[in-house]
């Protein structure tokens, strides 16, 4: 039985301390849950077999099932489940895998997924001491990005910052900082000219109170030569830097699913097919080049090639590890996040597999191709990926 994605949505990306951090996380989820549901008001909200949310933090305001408070904050019938997936980075992707195997498998007809975080309201979290009454100093530690509490028994090169994960990854295929500097400018770009075209205006949705239009940090006027003057961040002379890896953010996503007989439910024709799902893992400080093998996973199992995908949505969680994937794909690189990626738009973790997913179904109606490929890197070595066919495309790239 196959399932589809009948709709996407999501919020505005804030900057970490921007626009959205005096908005709970919950409360953002709730605010896409609502959306999506005014999108498609022949949807009875008692037909949801499932809410599937992603969040990789967990630690803050989002604890308590996140999935759960944002359907009852959004009105949902309290008879409708909800439950709460992390993969890190890749949560909210996951969270869309989940439901497309309920729904190929008859458990629902329809399934909310989606995901967010606050990055900005990540909490400062200590471990209780092992005895009572200590009489030093406790130490804080921020869960807003990576490792925090560390089981001394893990290896330390799988610990290293992410940073550092992806200046090895640099050293590993030679891919120099010039490439990577292009690469993050023509991502500010394409982000700034898509939202110019009017690409991301069915896409996205206001958040209540708040005054932010469009994601807070796309600079339109970033030029390799720009980017070049920025100092290195991981090492002295390193060629990451905050230019050309993606930023902290604050946002939600939504994907709404089902099945032939959900789209009766939903009432509304659906835009894309799942076609195939891949997940990868390897050292976990190979996390940036996971994707690889994850889509070449997803295309064998939906039954085509890469001379077949006319889309591609990379998250970029850094030029390099972008690059990386891109080079090890035999595709044209013009295709990659025509509309810019999360340099530019943004990464907040759990919302980021639900905002490639939703704008690669966007992206393969505006061009009309008919197959396309979600991708993402997962922190501690993982990959996801997952392959659409677009329901209305008129036969480009088809098998």
């Amino acid at each position: 039985m196959p399932a589809y994605v009948f709709d996407a949505v999501r919020t505005p990306f804030g900057r970490y301390g921007g626009a959205l951090s005096g908005v709970r996380p919950d409360d953002l989820a709730a605010t896409v849950v609502s959306a999506t549901l005014s999108r498609s008001p022949q949807l009875d909200p008692e037909a949801i077999g499932d809410v599937v949310w992603g969040n990789a933090n967990g630690a803050g305001e989002e604890n308590r099932n996140v999935a759960r408070m944002a359907s009852l904050l959004a009105g949902l019938p309290t008879s409708v489940p909800g439950t709460t997936v992390n993969r890190l980075c890749g949560s909210s992707l996951d969270a869309a895998i989940a439901g497309s195997r309920a729904l190929e498998s008859g458990d629902a007809d329809v399934v909310l997924t989606g995901g967010v975080e606050s990055m900005s309201r990540a909490p400062w979290v200590m471990p209780k001491p092992a005895r009572a009454f200590p009489a030093g100093n406790v130490e804080a530690v921020s869960t807003t990005l990576g490792w925090r509490l560390v089981n001394p028994r893990m290896p330390k090169e799988w610990t290293i910052s992410l940073g550092e994960c992806n200046e090895q990854l640099q050293e590993r295929f030679g891919i120099s900082r010039e490439r990577q500097d292009a690469f993050a400018a023509t991502s500010h770009q394409r982000a700034h000219a898509a939202w110019e075209a009017g690409h991301y205006d069915d896409l996205v949705v206001p958040v209540d109170g708040v005054d932010l239009a469009r994601d807070e940090g796309i600079r339109p006027g970033s030029t390799p030569e720009t980017l070049a003057r920025l100092k290195p961040s991981f090492r002295p002379d390193g060629t990451i830097t905050a230019g050309n890896a993606s930023p902290l953010n604050d946002g939600a996503s939504a994907v709404l699913l089902g099945s032939e007989r959900g789209a009766e439910l939903i009432g509304r024709d659906p835009v894309a097919r799942i076609a195939g799902r891949g997940v990868m893992a390897l050292d976990p400080q190979e996390f940036g080049y996971a994707p690889v093998e994850a889509a070449n996973r997803a295309l064998a199992r939906a039954g085509i090639g890469w001379d077949q995908v006319g889309a591609v949505e990379l998250n970029e969680a850094f030029a390099v590890q972008s690059l990386a994937c891109v080079d090890a794909w035999p595709i044209d690189p013009e295709i990659v996040n025509q509309w810019g990626g999360a340099i530019a738009i943004g990464h907040p973790l759990g919302a980021s597999g639900g905002r490639i997913l939703g704008t690669l179904a966007a992206v393969l109606r505006a061009t009309n191709q008919r197959w396309g490929v979600a991708g993402i890197c997962i922190g501690v070595g993982q990959g996801l990926a997952v392959v659409l066919e677009n329901t209305a495309s008129s036969g480009n790239g088809a098998a």
